[in-house]
Formats: C-alpha cells, sequence, structure tokens
C-alpha cells in the first residue's frame, strides 16, 4: 500500500448559532485529528480568537441579529494568517462578493456536505504548511550566512552535535553555550529540523539588540495603542510561532525585569501582549544561547537562578574554534567553495593552510568566514595565497591584542576592526562597540578592504 502524506493539524474555530451545525461540524474535525472550538455569538469568537491563534474559522453569515461577515476583520486582526470561511443558508452572488471583500476565504452553503468540509480544510493545511516552511527557510537563509557547517572532525563537536539529535525529538529545554561565532544559532536551527516542529515556524531573538521594552513587545507582541507608534497589534514572536520553535540569543543579555515573565511562559505557556489584560496560550518549544557565565551572572543579582534551572535541562557545550584545529582547514576549504562561485580558485597555498592552521581565531567560525569572504573577493589566481590574507596572519600567531608589537597605526586598527566585526552580529552594534558612528565604519572598511 501507498504511504499517505501526513496530515496538517489545525486550529479551528466554529462560529454558528445553530447548535447541530457546530456539533456535527466540530465532531468530523476532530476526527480528522483537527483541535477545534465551537461558539456560538461574535462576542466569544472574538474572545476565543484573543485567547489563542487559529489556522481556519467556520463563521455563519447570521449571528442572531450579527452578520458574520462583520466578524472576519476582528478575527483576522488576532491571526492574519487565519482563512474564513462563511457558511450560511442564505446565499447568493453579492453575499459571496461582499463577503470576500471583508476578507472571506471561502464560501460555503448550506446544506454543505462532509467532502465539501473536508476539501477546504485540506486546503487550507496545505496553504498552512507551504506558509511555515517559507518562514523556516527565510529565517534559516537570512541568518545562515557564516555559520559553521554540522560536519566536523572534532569529538567535542561530534559529542555536541549528537547531544543535540538525541535531544530534538523531546520538548525538553536546551541552553546552548559558546564563545560569539561558534555556530550556537545554526545548531539551534538543526535541533528544529529535526524535531516534529520541522513544519512549523521558527523565530530567532537576539537579546541584546533591543531595549527592554521593545524586546518585550518583540518577543510577547503588544495591541495596538499600548505605546507611542504603536498603530497596529503584533503578534509577537512567540504568538507568531505557535506549535514551533524560539530561540531566544544570548539569554544572559535578557533584562531583570523580563525574565519573571519569560519563566511563567516557559512554565505554563501563558503570557500577556503589552497594553493587554487578556492571558493568552502559545506551544512553543523556546532553545536559548550564550557566551556569558550565567553562574557568575545569578551570583551578581543580574539573572534568576529558577530561570536558569529551567533553560538549561540539557546544557550543549560549543568548543571554539581554537580548541578545533582538525576543522580549520575543512571549514575553509568548505567556505571558499560557496564563496568563490564564478572563479577557477583550486583552494590555499600551503604557506596560507599553515597560516590558518597557528592562527587563534579569536572570533571563531564567523571570523574564518569573512577571512574566506575577503580571500576570495582579491584572489585573481588559482590557490588563496598569503597575499590575499589580512595582513596579521604574516607574522604567524599574533598576541591577543597586537598592542606593542612592530606594526603600523594602520595594520593594528584594521586587526582590531576585523575582530570586532568578527564578534558582532550586525554592523550595528559592531560601530557601538567600536565608539565610531555607522559612517565611520563604513570608510574605514573601504579603506582596509573588509
Amino acid at each position: 500500500m501507498q504511504e499517505q502524506a501526513p496530515r496538517q493539524s489545525l486550529n479551528i474555530l466554529i462560529v454558528d448559532d445553530e447548535i447541530n451545525i457546530r456539533k456535527t461540524l466540530a465532531i468530523g474535525l476532530e476526527i480528522d485529528g483537527h483541535r477545534v472550538t465551537a461558539v456560538s455569538n461574535a462576542r466569544d469568537a472574538v474572545a476565543e480568537a484573543t485567547q489563542k491563534p487559529f489556522d481556519l474559522a467556520f463563521v455563519d453569515l447570521r449571528l442572531g441579529a450579527d452578520l458574520g461577515m462583520n466578524l472576519i476583520p476582528e478575527l483576522l486582526a488576532q491571526s492574519p494568517w487565519m482563512r474564513v470561511v462563511i457558511i450560511t443558508a442564505h446565499g447568493s452572488i453579492d453575499t459571496a462578493v461582499e463577503t470576500m471583500k471583508r476578507g472571506a476565504a471561502d464560501y460555503l452553503t448550506k446544506p454543505f456536505t462532509p467532502g465539501q468540509v473536508k476539501l477546504v480544510v485540506e486546503r487550507v493545511g496545505r496553504l498552512r504548511a507551504l506558509e511555515q516552511q517559507v518562514a523556516g527557510l527565510e529565517e534559516i537563509v537570512g541568518q545562515s550566512k557564516g555559520e559553521p557547517t554540522l560536519k566536523s572532525n572534532s569529538p567535542a563537536m561530534q559529542r555536541a552535535i549528537s547531544l543535540c539529535r538525541q535531544v530534538a525529538a523531546s520538548d525538553t529545554a536546551v541552553l546552548i553555550r559558546g564563545e560569539s561565532g561558534t555556530g550556537k544559532g545554526i545548531l539551534a536551527r538543526a535541533i528544529h529540523a529535526w524535531s516534529n516542529r520541522a513544519n512549523k515556524p521558527m523565530a530567532t531573538i537576539s537579546c541584546p539588540t533591543l531595549s527592554p521594552q521593545l524586546l518585550e513587545s518583540e518577543l510577547f507582541g503588544h495591541a495596538k495603542g499600548a505605546f507611542t507608534g504603536a498603530i497596529r497589534d503584533n503578534l509577537g514572536r512567540i504568538g507568531a510561532s505557535d506549535g514551533g520553535t524560539l530561540l531566544l540569543d544570548e539569554i544572559g543579555d535578557l533584562p531583570l525585569e523580563l525574565q519573571p515573565k519569560l519563566l511563567r511562559f516557559l512554565q505554563d505557556h501563558e503570557y500577556e501582549r503589552v497594553g493587554e489584560a487578556r492571558t493568552r496560550r502559545a506551544d512553543v518549544r523556546v532553545i536559548t544561547a550564550t557566551h556569558v557565565d550565567l553562574e557568575s551572572a545569578v551570583a551578581a543579582g543580574r539573572f534568576r537562578e529558577d530561570l536558569l534551572y529551567r533553560i538549561k535541562v540539557i546544557q550543549v557545550d560549543l568548543p571554539p574554534l581554537r580548541d578545533r584545529p582538525e576543522d580549520t582547514v575543512m571549514l575553509a576549504e568548505r567556505f571558499l567553495g560557496e564563496l568563490a562561485r564564478g572563479k577557477s580558485i583550486g583552494g590555499f597555498s600551503p604557506e596560507a593552510i599553515e597560516a590558518l592552521k597557528r592562527y587563534r581565531w579569536p572570533g571563531n567560525v564567523r571570523e574564518l568566514h569573512n577571512v574566506v569572504e575577503r580571500a576570495a573577493f582579491l584572489c585573481q589566481g588559482q590557490q588563496v595565497a598569503m597575499q590575499h590574507l589580512p595582513s596579521e596572519f604574516a607574522g604567524g600567531t599574533p598576541s591577543p591584542e597586537g598592542i606593542g608589537d612592530a606594526i603600523s597605526l594602520d595594520q593594528l586598527e584594521e586587526m582590531h576592526i576585523r575582530r570586532v566585526l568578527a564578534r558582532c552580529k550586525s554592523l550595528d552594534e559592531a560601530a557601538k562597540t567600536l565608539g565610531i558612528d555607522l559612517a565611520t565604519l563604513y570608510r574605514r572598511r573601504r579603506k582596509y578592504g573588509i
């Protein structure tokens, strides 16, 4: 027998003032594996939609004194991806056109058959699965540049990858620890890809990049008018990734005032949007990552001990690149193959390979990617040679600071800017670290060919 594709399970809302219609629809949908909520009026429908996200809603055109088509914008405001299907015994072409203008996705005339309902649900299921896969791919494409491959010759790295594969099938909290640039983000996305949530969205929030107020809004969402500039409702990353995974990068920088709210969500899956009193629920797996010593942060009063215990049920430690010498050349060659497309560069010269091996890589794999990207751009021959590598590679292993070495101020500045860029996740963050504005950073990058 041919194996059938797995059915997409949906969150479905039924709004109909006829109890028999509600029961019949609900029973059929639940038999097919969907999660169903059924209400009899518009007020209860809005209340349910504010509590949890829905993928599909069947809405009766006439709800007592109310019109179901007037409910469409309110439902879509809560879950913009929702498909609303109007059901009615009083169908006409004009009514169908008007409901479509209001945002309805389809129209069923009573009496409808189970086959018609199943067809609509399957179509919506396929669309939601496609949307979630696209969202996941966009997330990966937008963040994967410069991250390491999951292939490794390092025993420590192999153990970390193996542990992540084991824990992926569960919803256990995972804390990934490692220096900046070691690949914590891509390993978190691998856990998501290996899990049964792979067809659901994955979102990422970098905790140090936002103020506490913006971070709370980005994480939990906000209601329209909650603060100046809140011109529309915002679902928040938790609401948008319901059923999927959320990566909180650099969790050690999470503001202390937000930590109890995150702890509550981790324990109960409940939260409130900024500016709202309604409690919402979401099924989201949270993975955290950090390069800081959280135990020291707890001792200093900057991080809650109970939150630390909650997020580190499984701890994965990523070794720095300097402790993975067997991976340096392998990764460099992989990056060169990706970045030198359109050129006939065959690899690295023996001198360049030795220089790559000697270097300490303070920026880890992210810095290695940046160095190879520069070399691929500069190289016009068959091999990447020493002249295509940054100046600090010529003298063997540099001191951690470079201060006092026999190098010019320009060389020292270039070395420092390169290392800061390798450690930081954005140009804004790098400019702040260097104490210069973005325009100055752009000029320095042009000057040094970074």
